[in-house]
């Protein structure tokens, strides 16, 4: 079984080796566009011939018994003791790209991935992810290669960066650079700083300021202020996050390392995002150029969600968490103009989605008052999510900032025009049919304002009137093409550069 386990890193010819080191991965964990992002680049990434394989916890909803369990236990230094765990491996579905699971039932044994729901954090985070950084290097040894580049994702695994400067560089990671990607720079992994006893102490005599904003131990903070080099998911994102509006307090440390700040559009899976072959749509799939099915999905959403069969009116669809930063404020509220189309009956929406609670009773609450023309299902579901993005006609995506955005790509391949705020991913892949109707996409709002998104709801509204008109944009989206092949090939670029550095 050796010889299976520890394929790993082995090629006839010297290859750039990369381990990922995340928080979620799908289909083992997912909170949101990171669990989506972090397979599909490293299967991006195999296809340019470098070695590539991912760390992440073993989170109780994994069933260990579908897992092959290394024999020995790990031991990984942390404070002034050693934490042991069990070592799981697995493969990227449809791949031969290796997953390690880490397994420690106290630490992840639990329903949530980093509360219990989405207003509330565990209160042992930081040592939850302290314990996943500081393992990434007893992995690498464990399986007895060391990486070229540790890719780090968000606040979860960004300590890694600063253990690597300040205590696993000079432990035989002498070679090795640090990238990290800020997939949201709004989540940071604040916490008081007397919790910094978790890390080893010869690292925190070395750099405990780097581990520190302000008062607080930030883990974000200390991956920006030690890693070889910082990407966003977006361009657009990646200026924005140094503008004081977007910069979520962390703008002198973002602005300071400029020299090493890239932006990279997120691709998305065109394999497992595809209207002519999604097992969720049958029989009824289609494609730009058959678009009957999409007719009759509209139909399906609406006796699922529970509204009338109606083609007179647009449906708009929305999938997102329900949070202020996906702007779900602008439509809880049953008076708003954002709602204007639907309560007069213009309009029908169908909302998935589940985060804050005072969100969740909002739309629960708008469901019952207009339920002819809004229906919210509180929850997830993968199949009716693909329902929602198919059997749409818009789809509205109204994020007070959005680091990229994945449901703006999923929605253009399904020919279900996007509405988005102009900003960040959205505004990378999204062009205006207010400004270009020769090439627009989707429609494009400026401000997080409620009488905006209504107006601009109101243009998709009459948009929908126009049949042939509509049909032709419809099939342009569908053709677009945001796929990983390029933004990998940025990635190795990047990865060479933190290795010069």
């Amino acid at each position: 079984m050796e010889h299976v386990v520890n394929r790993y890193f082995r090629r006839k010819k010297a290859a750039m080796t990369v381990l990922m080191v995340t928080s979620e991965a799908i289909p083992f964990a997912k909170s949101g566009g990171l669990g989506d992002a972090v397979p599909a680049l490293a299967r991006a990434l195999k296809k340019r011939g470098i070695d590539v394989g991912i760390v992440m916890p073993r989170y109780y909803s994994t069933d260990k018994n579908t897992l092959f369990k290394y024999p020995n236990a790990m031991g990984v230094p942390m404070g002034d003791t050693e934490r042991w765990c069990a070592v799981y491996r697995t493969e990227l579905p449809s791949s031969r790209i290796p997953v390690w699971m880490l397994d420690r039932e106290d630490l992840f044994g639990r329903q949530g991935l980093y509360g219990p729901d989405g207003s509330h954090s565990w209160a042992d985070n930081s040592l939850r992810f302290a314990f996943l950084s500081a393992a990434a290097f007893q992995l690498s040894r464990f399986l007895g290669r060391i990486p070229d580049i540790l890719h780090l994702h968000d606040w979860q695994s960004a300590p890694v960066a600063w253990l690597l400067k300040h205590f696993e560089r000079a432990r035989g990671f002498e070679h090795t650079a640090s990238v990290l990607t800020i997939h949201n720079l709004g989540y940071q992994g604040v916490f008081p700083p007397s919790e910094a006893a978790i890390f080893p102490q010869e690292a925190l005599n070395a750099g405990f300021a780097d581990l520190l904003r302000g008062a607080d131990m930030n883990f974000l903070a200390a991956g920006i202020n030690c890693a070889d080099a910082i990407n966003t998911v977006s361009p657009s994102y990646a200026k924005e996050i140094l503008l004081p509006e977007y910069s979520e307090g962390l703008g002198a440390e973002l602005n300071a390392k400029t020299d090493r700040l890239r932006g990279i559009l997120n691709g998305m899976d065109y394999a497992d995002w595809n209207p002519a072959r999604d097992k969720a749509l049958r029989p009824l799939n289609y494609d730009w150029y058959w678009l009957r099915g999409k007719a009759k999905l509209k139909a399906r959403l609406q006796r699922e969600a529970g509204l009338p069969l109606r083609e007179d009116v647009p449906l708009f669809g929305m999938v997102t968490r329900l949070t202020g930063q996906k702007g779900i404020d602008l439509l809880t509220d049953i008076h708003s103009p954002a709602l204007k189309e639907f309560r007069e009956g213009r309009a029908q929406l169908a909302i998935l989605g589940s985060g804050e609670r005072r969100y969740e009773e909002a739309l629960e609450g708008i469901s019952k008052e207009i339920p002819e023309n809004c229906r919210a299902r509180i929850g997830f579901s993968g199949p009716y999510s693909r329902l929602v993005e198919a059997g749409s006609d818009f789809f509205i995506m109204p994020s007070r900032y959005e680091p990229c955005g994945l449901n703006q790509m999923y929605s253009l391949r399904y020919g279900t025009l996007p509405i988005v705020r102009r900003t960040g991913g959205l505004a990378d892949t999204v062009r205006s049919l207010d400004t270009s109707p020769q090439s627009g996409n989707g429609f494009v709002f400026n401000k997080p304002d409620s009488r905006e998104l209504g107006d601009t709801l109101s243009r998709a509204v009459s948009f929908y009137k126009n049949t042939k008109t509509l049909q032709k944009v419809r099939k342009r989206a569908m053709r677009l093409r945001f796929d990983w092949n390029a933004s990998s090939e940025q990635y190795e670029a990047l990865y060479r550069q933190a290795m010069e550095e």
